[in-house]
């Protein structure tokens, strides 16, 4: 026997063998069609017995396969059935000999035949015939299966009666020598008469019954044949058939513990189990019927359990009868067959180590010279056996083997996509599995270096089987889970086959279907860039979305009364997890960053890298990279624009690398940081872009909100100037800019009168709403008004004598001379003030913030925020060194006194109001005098006194004496022009003016007036009167004031000066008081006034002086001497006109 039969089980020693064949040309479609039902009834319970008939049927059986018939009788062929098509009766009769011939081949040992005819009708199919069945098509032939049926009870009667011949003992009846094919010749010229002849005859005919007993159904009888011939043959040393009676009485044994069955036909076995449990429910009845007609007892079942092998012993019984198959050449075929029926057992028995045991042995049996089918054949059974047994790696082995024979050169037509087939199927085996998921969890199993040689060979079957698509397919997943594993020249030789491949077919994301049904998942590169961190970025500064805060708190959920509550803490966390804290705006490029890195040994190319987003229409604008060899960390930023509002995910990003397209999910990436991958897409809203008239500025502002600046001007001016910014607002989105604020905020140190940034919005609101294109002008003031005051030390170099006075008239009797400096000058004054200390360089900054809105955004209560930082550098122009004051000629003026120090490097003018130009020259030096009427502060707040607002109190303090300041400078109106530069400015004193400085400018709370002559008396007036004629005087006192003042006691002390520094006080003969010269004021109240009345007479003409002095009391002690300021008095008497005689 030549040709073993793989697919061999114990027990398949209990069945009977049937051939199906066709005959002449019949489709293979139906013939396999009608084989299957045929195949259906494979176990038929005899009639009036309980036994069963187990068929076992072949369409293609070798015959010499068939001459080993009488050594294991399952191995005979005893029944054939032949399929035909028949059209005509004139085919008939060549048909019938065809039967007849095929009957032939197998007529030594067929016990019946059956011819099933399909398509011939008229006489000859009506002609009963029992060895021939007609039927009109393969359609209409319903009774097949009962005529398979009878045919398997007549193969039953021939069996049975075999056994029952075989059986009996004829004594005196020479026993026949049963043979193997091999063993004819050997035989030959032996003393038939010996003894050891003749039990050599009975030891193989008991093994020979026995199985006839196992085939006929009848376990006990076979079990006990044979052992009988196991000692008969053991006996003789006749090994060959002592291993087939142990193979036999191992065969029995399992079927009796294992009724399943060890072939894995789980269908069929179970019906047998069926069987064998009726029987032995039948076992314990006293009195019943057996097989063979005697009456049993209990003690068959006695004599069964002790004839069976225990599952131990089976296996040594296999071992023992494998060892004496190996023994012989020629039994090649047998040994192989029954490790194989033995590692079925221990695969039940689950005694995988054994079992790999005989596979081995069974590995290394020589049979002839195998055809490359039967080799393919051989090796996929051995894989199926290590499968079962648990030897998946050892399984995959031999399939690979077989996979490679189908592909061997020696066949003329290479089968490769048997050889594909069988390689996918290798797969579990080597720990690899078609989805790319399987290799982003945990660490790495199997053997990586087998794993891809493995892949290769799937990529090189797929190019031969002619299919592109399945080479990309395998080779993207050799790159993506094995890339660890290659060395850098493999990553070169791979990436270049798979360019090759995706030039014909390019890579794609869908799942390839092969004709076996077996799906292959996508490959998404993953790796090829390897991606660690994805992060949605908000949008910039000026573009980021914001929600009016009256319209945020209408949206706060009130659903809970909880203040808080750990389970609503622990969703929100859930979701921060998910969900961004910032938005994006409809039509907007919105920006995610992915930090990658390239992992080859060469320049990565990626193209067509966009984003995969769920829950809004997104137009994703793909962007193409390249990446240096190993590139470490590099960020790369996908972009793309949502087209409608609601919740965006980001679920990940596609790519197209080496012709291979991927959509590489982020849940799929355990190892990506993100930081959420929800965000909001809010309605549309306008976009500005600014313009000014003013350079861009290269120092950029860094305010302390952390907001950030899209532009920045600066622009140089001199303190005290004044300069128009004009900003153009285009609109540049597509959505109607609706509505605009301006705010502006100050970020210096530096301190600043008045306003720094000033704009009317009207004129630009005119022009709203601003259509998609247009441009809006807005116009901002920048004035400069910094502190103009200048440290006195800073000039010790120059004299007061070289001060020239500007602006002082010189006829008042008041002027005085400056003092001259006491200090010391230095040695080398031009090294202790220098120039650069007057021209230093400060600087001011200021935001602007626009605030606009409009479109969709605008009704959902968004807007946006637009920042223009401004950079001013300002150059000092004036300083005034010294501020002092001088009084005048009325006690309601007097003469302020500034030095006005140049540091510009141009010819500079200064003017003041009702003064006269003053020119000075670069780094000149002069004073100027202007005359200014007294202020009354007194309408400015006080400072509280209670001690619980000290806080308050320096503030309050600090407002007033701005709102001084004001006042004063807005009086004085000094300016300051550059003819050469032809620019201006106007000169601020609030930095410069000082608490003395303020009191002497500060109209007194308490005013005096007096009249002489009903003519007010104050500054150069001179009243006139004539000598004799009393001259009324009036003095007169308003309270100002908070508090009530007086009483107060005034004296009027004439007098006359020379002009030479002498007063005459003795005029008590040229000065009379009609009454006393004494005038006495009571207490008045406040915003009240008080007037005293008295009247002079003058005796001689001349001019005369009044030289009020107040007396000595309490009342006029507690005020200060400045509340006490009475007018001068100029009195000019003259002699008395002459009446006009008539």
């Amino acid at each position: 026997m030549s040709v073993p039969d793989y697919m061999q089980c114990a027990e398949d020693h209990q069945t009977l063998l049937v051939v199906v064949q066709p005959i002449g040309i019949v489709p293979e479609e139906s013939f396999f069609r009608i084989y299957k039902r045929i195949s259906a009834v494979s176990q038929v319970n005899v009639r009036d017995s309980q036994r069963v008939l187990y068929i076992r049927y072949r369409h293609h059986y070798p015959p010499e396969n068939n001459e080993w018939g009488d050594f294991q009788t399952h191995r005979k062929v005893v029944g054939l059935i032949t399929i035909t098509e028949c059209s005509s009766a004139k085919e008939w009769p060549q048909i019938f000999e065809k039967f007849h011939l095929q009957k032939e081949m197998y007529g030594s040992t067929l016990y019946d035949s059956r011819l099933f005819v399909f398509g011939l009708q008229g006489e000859i199919a009506e002609q009963p015939r029992t060895d021939v069945a007609f039927y009109p098509s393969y359609d209409e032939c319903e009774t097949v299966e009962k005529r398979i049926e009878d045919f398997i009870e007549s193969l039953f009667i021939v069996l049975e009666s075999k056994r029952l011949d075989r059986a009996t003992d004829k004594s005196g009846d020479k026993i026949p020598l049963l043979c193997v094919p091999f063993e004819k010749k050997d035989f030959v010229g032996l003393d038939t008469d010996s003894r050891h002849y003749k039990k050599r005859c009975q030891g193989r005919m008991r093994k020979h019954v026995g199985d006839l007993c196992l085939q006929a159904g009848m376990l006990q009888d076979s079990l006990v044949h044979y052992h009988m011939a196991v000692e008969l043959l053991r006996s003789v040393n006749d090994f060959l058939w002592l291993g087939a009676a142990l193979e036999g009485l191992c065969s029995a044994s399992v079927i009796y513990h294992y009724p399943g069955g060890t072939g894995g036909k789980v269908g069929p076995r179970r019906a047998q189990g069926g069987s064998l449990s009726a029987e032995a429910g039948n076992r314990h009845r006293p009195g019943a019927l057996t097989s063979n007609g005697i009456n049993a007892d209990t003690s068959a079942e006695i004599g069964r359990a002790k004839n069976c092998l225990s599952p131990e012993d089976i296996i040594e019984k296999y071992k023992e009868a494998i060892s004496y198959y190996g023994k012989y050449k020629n039994a090649g075929v047998i040994e192989l067959e029954a490790c194989v029926k033995a590692v079925r057992v221990l695969a039940i028995q689950k005694r995988s180590m054994e079992a790999s045991e005989f596979l081995q042995n069974a590995v290394y049996i020589n049979l002839r010279q195998l055809s490359e089918e039967e080799k393919i054949q051989r090796y996929s059974i051995l894989s199926e056996l290590y499968e079962r047994i648990g030897f998946h790696r050892k399984s995959a082995f031999f399939k690979r083997i077989a996979a490679m024979q189908c592909a061997a050169p020696s066949i003329p037509e290479p089968g490769w996509r048997a050889c594909y087939k069988l390689l996918l199927e290798t797969l579990p085996g080597y720990s690899l599995s078609l989805d790319p998921q399987d290799f982003s969890k945990g660490t790495h199993r199997g053997w990586a270096a087998v794993q891809m040689r493995l892949l290769h060979e799937l990529v090189y079957a797929s190019r031969r089987m002619g299919n592109p698509a399945l080479c990309v397919r395998h080779l993207s997943f050799l790159l993506q889970t094995m890339l660890d594993f290659l060395s850098d020249q493999e990553k070169k030789d791979v990436t270049q086959s798979l360019e090759s491949y995706t030039a014909k077919c390019p890579g794609t994301m869908e799942v390839i279907t092969l004709p076996d049904g077996l799906k292959l998942p996508p490959v998404p590169f993953t790796k090829l860039p390897i991606v660690k961190s994805v992060k949605l970025l908000n949008l910039p500064t000026s573009l980021r979305p914001h929600k009016v805060k009256s319209l945020l708190g209408q949206n706060v959920s009130t659903k809970s009364p909880f203040i808080y509550s750990p389970i609503i803490a622990h969703s929100r966390g859930e979701e921060r997890n998910k969900k961004i804290d910032f938005q994006w705006v409809q039509g907007d490029v919105c920006e995610v960053q992915l930090m990658v890195y390239n992992p080859m040994p060469f320049e990565l190319r990626v193209e067509n890298m966009g984003l995969l987003t769920t829950g809004v229409e997104f137009e994703s604008l793909p962007a193409a990279l390249s990446l240096p060899a190993e590139s470490g960390l590099y960020p790369v930023t996908l972009v793309g624009v949502p087209q409608t509002t609601g919740q965006i995910t980001v679920n990940g990003y596609h790519t197209s690398v080496f012709g291979v397209f991927s959509d590489c999910l982020l849940d799929h990436l355990p190892g990506v940081k993100t930081n959420g991958c929800t965000v909001e897409v809010i309605p549309a809203l306008p976009r500005v872009q600014i313009s000014t008239s003013l350079p861009r500025s290269a120092h950029t502002l860094q305010p302390s909100s952390g907001d950030e600046i899209s532009t920045n001007v600066s622009v140089q001016l001199y303190n005290g100037e004044t300069q128009q910014l004009i900003i153009k607002l285009e609109n540049i989105g597509t959505e109607p800019l609706e509505k605009l604020e301006v705010t502006a905020k100050t970020v210096t140190k530096e301190k600043l009168y008045g306003d720094f940034l000033s704009w009317n919005l009207e004129d630009t609101l005119c022009q709203f709403p601003l259509k998609p294109g247009k441009i809006a002008t807005f116009t901002v003031n920048i004035k400069v008004k910094l502190d103009f005051s200048c440290q006195e030390n800073l000039l010790q170099d120059l004299s007061d004598d070289g001060i020239s006075v500007s602006g002082l008239p010189l006829s008042s009797p008041f002027r005085q001379v400056v003092k001259p400096r006491v200090e010391t000058k230095p040695l080398n004054p031009q090294e202790s003030s220098k120039v650069g200390d007057f021209s230093h360089v400060k600087t001011l900054e200021a935001i602007l913030n626009f605030k606009y809105s409009g479109g969709p955004g605008h009704a959902e209560g968004y807007y946006r925020n637009l920042a223009l930082g401004l950079h001013v550098e300002v150059e000092p122009s004036v300083f005034f060194t010294r501020i002092s004051t001088l009084p005048a000629t009325s006690t309601r003026q007097c003469h302020l006194l500034l030095d006005v120090f140049n540091s510009t490097e141009h010819e500079l003018t200064i003017s003041a109001r009702n003064n006269e130009d003053l020119i000075l020259h670069a780094g000149e030096c002069q004073r100027i005098a202007i005359q200014v009427d007294k202020f009354n502060f007194e309408s400015f707040p006080e400072s509280p006194a209670d001690g619980a607002q000290l806080a308050n109190a320096k503030q309050l303090e600090e407002e007033r004496q701005q709102a001084r300041g004001l006042e004063i400078n807005s009086k004085l109106d000094i300016c300051w022009k550059i003819p050469s530069l032809k620019r201006e400015g106007e000169a601020s004193v609030e930095g410069v003016l000082n608490q003395l400085v303020l009191e002497h400018l500060q109209l007194a709370p308490l005013q005096w007036d007096i009249l002489v002559d009903g003519k007010v008396c104050d500054c150069d007036i001179v009243v006139t009167c004539q000598v004799g004629d009393p001259v009324p005087l009036q003095v007169k006192l308003t309270n100002w004031s908070k508090h009530s003042v007086g009483p107060f006691a005034l004296t009027m002390m004439p007098y006359q000066d020379y002009q030479n520094g002498v007063h005459n006080y003795d005029l008590q003969d040229a000065i009379t008081f009609v009454g006393s010269n004494t005038f006495y004021i009571d207490t008045v109240k406040p915003a009240k006034d008080s007037v005293y009345f008295g009247a002079l007479l003058f005796l001689y003409t001349g001019d005369f002086y009044l030289n009020i002095k107040f007396h000595e009391d309490n009342c006029s002690r507690e005020l200060p001497l400045s509340w006490l300021c009475l007018p001068s008095v100029h009195i000019r008497a003259t002699e008395p006109v002459a009446p006009t005689k008539l």
